[in-house]
């Protein structure tokens, strides 16, 4: 689906990028245009935290433990993979037009609140271009939404994000980050004050994030943040 042949334009582009509803050519075309249009990103922002915040809220519930046996039992043994493609194929396909018809009816009502979305935002690129990442600081939740547009870290690796304040000695970890998609950080309120004006940085550790409190791995990335 693309923006021209979609009455709800890049508002529900957004919301099927962030469902993963997009097939691979229009997820590939979509991250294009998030490297180079503000706009589109906040708008995968706001979809992300307000589906995130929506999962929050649903009570989890463990499936009965004969929902397994049963599961199994209607799938048809090893060999024949038409079936599971088919069975995969029409449950996204339910799933994407359940979403896109909850959105055409409901519309505006299923937006984010505005106060959700990011006021500031800094891109961090690596020299040699392989790691694009769009960072955006919510003010009102203390949050830093992270997007990774291109790259991913190495094979037993991650990338950890850190602060750097104005006028500090040593930087500060604000957590590791998702090999894919979007990472929501929450930034204690102790040093949230000195994100704006901070500089960002993102490193390449072992996992779990660095294991001394500081870099122990290639820097890759650096960037402030300015007024969207």
């Amino acid at each position: 689906m693309s923006a021209t042949d979609d009455p709800y334009g890049d508002d529900a582009l957004a919301a099927e990028y962030v469902l993963h509803l997009l097939d691979a050519d229009e997820r590939s075309a979509f991250e294009s245009r998030l490297a180079v249009e503000r706009d589109l990103m906040q708008r995968v922002w706001q979809w992300e935290i307000w589906l995130g915040t929506l999962a929050d809220e649903v009570e989890e519930v463990a499936p009965p433990a004969s929902a397994r046996q049963r599961v199994l039992s209607s799938v048809e043994a090893p060999g024949s993979p038409r079936f599971r493609t088919g069975f995969w194929s029409l449950l996204l396909g339910g799933l994407a037009a359940a979403s896109l018809l909850l959105f055409m009816v409901f519309g505006d009502t299923l937006r984010p609140p505005q106060d959700l979305t990011p006021e500031f935002q800094a891109e961090l690129t690596a020299e040699d271009g392989s790691l694009v990442l769009i960072a955006g600081v919510i003010p009102a939740t203390h949050e830093i939404v992270i997007e990774r547009v291109t790259g991913a870290p190495p094979q037993g690796r991650v990338h950890e994000l850190w602060l750097i304040a104005e006028g500090a000695v040593a930087p500060v970890s604000l957590g590791v980050l998702e090999n894919e998609g979007v990472t929501r950080i929450r930034v204690p309120d102790e040093i949230a004050p000195g994100v704006r004006t901070g500089t960002i940085a993102i490193s390449d550790e072992p996992p779990g994030g660095s294991p001394t409190g500081a870099p122990t791995g290639t820097v890759l990335a650096t960037a402030t943040f300015s007024d969207i």
